[in-house]
């Protein structure tokens, strides 16, 4: 059964981690990029992710100028969310958007760390936001 409009927002504003999808580019020669990634989402907004700014994902979004997420669980039923849109905008990404994007995925106690090692370890990042356009949904229940 198709989620409402809230209902699928709201399961995509949960902390599930995507599988991001994104033309190769390469003439039909090789399928779409998919990787997980983390992702933030506020009902009603965009959709952001954060990456290497030279990092094959990084280039592939630049050159498409959209890509997917899909997002799925299956306790306590079967259910995902599948968002398609557009680039709205690629900026260098902030220590304060790393550790909000840390907070949402870790532990309290692990934000911290994680933060100093990645704003140091990763290399340069970038904020890709994505504004949706097209929406796939579905709850099957407890098959």
């Amino acid at each position: 059964m198709a989620l409402s409009q809230e209902e699928r927002e709201t399961f995509l504003a949960e902390p599930h981690v995507a599988a991001l999808s994104v033309d190769a580019g390469e003439d039909g020669q090789r399928a779409p990029l998919t990787v997980p990634v983390w992702y933030q989402y506020t009902p009603g907004g965009d959709v952001w992710i954060m990456t290497g700014r030279d990092s094959r994902k990084a280039r592939l979004i630049a050159k498409s100028g959209r890509f997917a997420l899909m997002v799925d669980r299956t306790e306590p039923t079967i259910r995902y969310v599948s968002v398609e849109g557009t680039v709205e905008e690629t900026v260098p990404a902030t220590r304060e958007q790393l550790t909000e994007m840390a907070a949402r995925y870790l532990p309290a106690e692990k934000v911290a760390p994680y933060v100093d090692f990645a704003w140091e370890d990763h290399g340069p990042q970038v904020v890709i936001r994505m504004r949706p356009r097209r929406w796939l949904s579905s709850d099957l229940g407890s098959v």
